[in-house]
């Protein structure tokens, strides 16, 4: 019977690649033109892949494809350009087509191959994947290439899984390799292994992995081969569109969360090392000021991150509103913003202890008479954020007292709206917490306060309702630090010391300005290299405070902190001047890249190139070598070579290790320090895919145009 069905699948099979490829329907003419041309005609045409059925396959939560096809229409966002989706229903298909103009790039989880690579030009890896066999759940028998031997394994002939198994039955003779028919889905394939019809397939593990989340009828049984890179194809002839994919998909990289959602309570938060919380970026909660991270709600956070050995990475939301959705989706593990305790102990999130209480008052333009009591309000008009307990109470005293109260929307704590708004002469009066309003008066004289004007409001944090040890810890911290030595020195920091509160307002950085006073010089030099001049900011801000005259006890000097010997090899004679410390710092910085294998994936041979600048490079081939051996992943920092940096400060490791000792906490901490910093840049200044010289046209930002890590 399996003989039999084997010959009439190969009876009813296509071939792949080698046949001239048809165009779908509706697919427009030919095409060849490059960026300038296709925002001329305003789209980017995506060839993606469809169904047996001739229609757009569905995303499944968790798919590889629905991710790049979300990844390319903000590419396409990024560009100005609509995404024109080109769904393509043969893999075999898809580069001829890319290849005749019909479309301007494939996001179609591409494995690339020097076959490939002669017909197309391919991006920078959006992944790295291994090619891994499919098999029945209840096939125990299959462990190996050799259990293949005498076995069907059927794969599109367009593939790069069929390369592979022809390569291996040169050594392994006895597989039987088949081709999938033309009108088989992937469901279709695995439907018949796991009803025992077929012995196995190949995929990529990104796409196995998407399987298995909804599949018990299949398992995984080995891996073939090395990891691979998984890339997009991109039409050869439009250099200017390569240049402009690269650069998105290397900030994406950089700056997108290594996983975007996952929730767990303190053990696995800890044993992850990481704690992320949602903060508005607002004055009060979370800022940016000369390049360092502030805020009183951060650094408060912060302690607590510290003192249960995770780092704090801040989500910056684009409102207040779904806070209870960002975590019950595994986005973040506490959201704040001085949030009051309103939700009752069943939702999905709870509340901490209130941390904070603060009091309501109005206020008034300048011009205002003193007001001492509410009859003094009747018949003028009082704003206020609409919900809670405060807007509850406001809403009693204004039928008490004859003065109309006007609903504002939430503004996530940001009271220079408010202000701005009652200034303008919007309403008579404004109900303001009194830290916000402290924060206001500090740094104006249009407004005036009035009296107290309600009963004290509570601030906590919100954690999903199912992370009790997250929960009890937060509340003994708050019960520990409320009110402390460090807590009172920190509020009296951020909202009684009107003389930094008022240096610090007018310098923060609330959008797309300087982040430090070396920005030019930084764009200049790092676009020549293809280094996103945030990074270096950062980088310059984590080695010395943008003080142009910093020395280091080793020796080290300048902006960049160059070493004589360093400055010596990329020709810089003045350390002091910033403009050269800047040069030789990046040429150090490229230098040290291109020692690193050029496969690595694309943000971590950033990470590995700043940590090489921080630690030298021996050690951090040290290190990678260790991580090997230790069974994490050579190829990652986050959570795999960095693990192994740290050990190579203990004796049995280091003893053992080429390079011998290193302080590893010392690169471990520098980047940690950089990349909270970057991403807080890259949040806080244009948006992260977009890249634009001072001429308005896109920049190149090359190799670090991806959150918090």
């Amino acid at each position: 019977m399996r003989w039999f069905l084997t010959i009439l699948l190969l009876l009813v099979a296509t071939p792949g690649c080698g046949e001239q490829a048809t165009a779908p329907a509706g697919l427009g003419p030919f095409q060849t033109e490059d960026l300038d041309a296709m925002r001329e005609r305003g789209s980017l045409r995506v060839i993606v892949p469809g169904t047996a059925l001739g229609e757009p396959s569905l995303p499944r939560q968790g798919s590889p494809m629905a991710q790049q096809h979300d990844l390319a229409e903000a590419f396409a966002r990024s560009l100005g350009l609509r995404m024109e989706l080109v769904p393509v229903f043969r893999l075999g298909a898809m580069l001829p087509l890319l290849e005749e103009g019909r479309a301007d790039i494939v996001a179609a989880n591409l494995t690339v191959t020097p076959a490939r690579q002669e017909l197309v030009d391919f991006s920078l890896p959006v992944d790295h994947v291994h090619e891994v066999v499919l098999v029945g759940a209840g096939d125990d028998d299959i462990q190996s290439l050799e259990d293949l031997a005498g076995r069907t394994v059927m794969v599109d002939r367009a593939s790069s899984f069929w390369h592979t198994l022809n390569v291996l039955r040169e050594e392994y003779p006895d597989i039987h390799v088949l081709p999938a028919p033309d009108h088989f889905d992937d469901e279709s394939t695995l439907d018949m292994i796991a009803s025992g019809q077929l012995d196995a397939t190949v995929r990529d593990s990104n796409i196995a992995a998407m399987y298995l989340g909804y599949r018990d009828d299949i398992r995984m049984a080995f891996a073939l081969g090395e990891r691979q890179s998984i890339a997009w194809a991109v039409r050869p002839g439009a250099p200017e569109l390569l240049a402009a994919l690269d650069r998105f998909l290397t900030i994406e990289k950089l700056t997108r969360p290594r996983e975007a959602r996952y929730a767990g309570d303190l053990p696995e938060l800890q044993e992850r090392r990481r704690l992320r919380i949602v903060l508005p970026n607002t004055a009060a909660s979370y800022y940016l000021w000369r390049g360092e991270l502030a805020g009183f709600e951060y650094e408060l956070a912060r302690r607590f991150a510290e003192e249960h050995g995770m780092r704090l990475e801040v989500v910056v939301p684009p409102d207040t509103d779904g806070l209870a959705e960002w975590l019950d989706e595994g986005r973040a593990d506490v959201a704040g913003g001085f949030l009051e305790p309103v939700a009752p102990e069943d939702a999905a999130i709870r509340f901490t202890d209130p941390w904070h209480h603060a009091r309501p008052y109005l206020i008034s333009r300048e011009d205002a008479p003193e007001i001492a009591e509410w009859e003094g309000v009747a018949g003028s008009t009082v704003a206020a954020l609409a919900g809670g307990a405060l807007w509850a109470e406001l809403e009693v005293l204004a039928g008490e007292h004859g003065f109309e109260l006007v609903a504002l929307p939430s503004v996530g704590g940001n009271i220079e709206d408010l202000v701005n708004r009652l200034v303008a002469g919007e309403f008579d009066h404004a109900v303001a917490e009194g830290h916000l309003l402290s924060m206001e008066m500090a740094r104006r004289d249009d407004i005036r306060r009035q009296f107290e004007a309600g009963s004290p409001v509570a601030h906590g944090w919100a954690v999903r309702s199912t992370d009790g040890e997250l929960l009890a810890a937060l509340n003994e911290f708050v019960r520990k630090e409320h009110r402390s030595a460090f807590y009172n020195i920190l509020y009296r920091r951020y909202f009684e010391d009107e003389r930094r509160i008022r240096r610090q307002l007018d310098e923060r950085i609330r959008s797309a300005g300087q982040l430090s006073p070396w920005d030019d010089l930084v764009r200049r030099h790092a676009a020549v290299h293809g280094f996103d001049w945030r990074l270096i900011v950062a980088q310059i801000y984590q080695e010395s405070r943008f003080d142009p005259a910093a020395r280091s006890p080793m020796g080290a000097a300048g902006l960049m902190q160059l070493m004589p010997r360093t400055a010596q090899q990329v020709g810089v004679e003045d350390l002091d001047d910033p403009a050269e410390s800047i040069r030789g710092g990046i040429l150090y910085l490229d230098w040290v890249r291109q020692q690193l294998p050029e496969d690595l994936p694309v943000a971590d041979r950033i990470w590995f190139t700043l940590a090489a600048y921080n630690a030298g490079l021996g050690h951090v081939m040290d290190a990678r070598r260790l991580a090997g051996q230790k069974g994490w992943d050579q190829d990652r920092w986050f959570e795999n070579v960095e693990n192994a940096m740290l050990l190579l400060s203990q004796h049995p490791y280091y003893s053992q290790a080429r390079h011998g000792y290193v302080r590893g906490s010392e690169p471990v901490a520098y980047l940690n320090g950089i990349t909270s910093r970057f991403m807080a840049y890259v949040q806080l200044t244009e948006d992260q895919a977009t890249f634009t010289d001072g001429n308005g046209r896109p920049s190149p930002g090359g190799e670090i145009a991806e959150t918090v890590r």
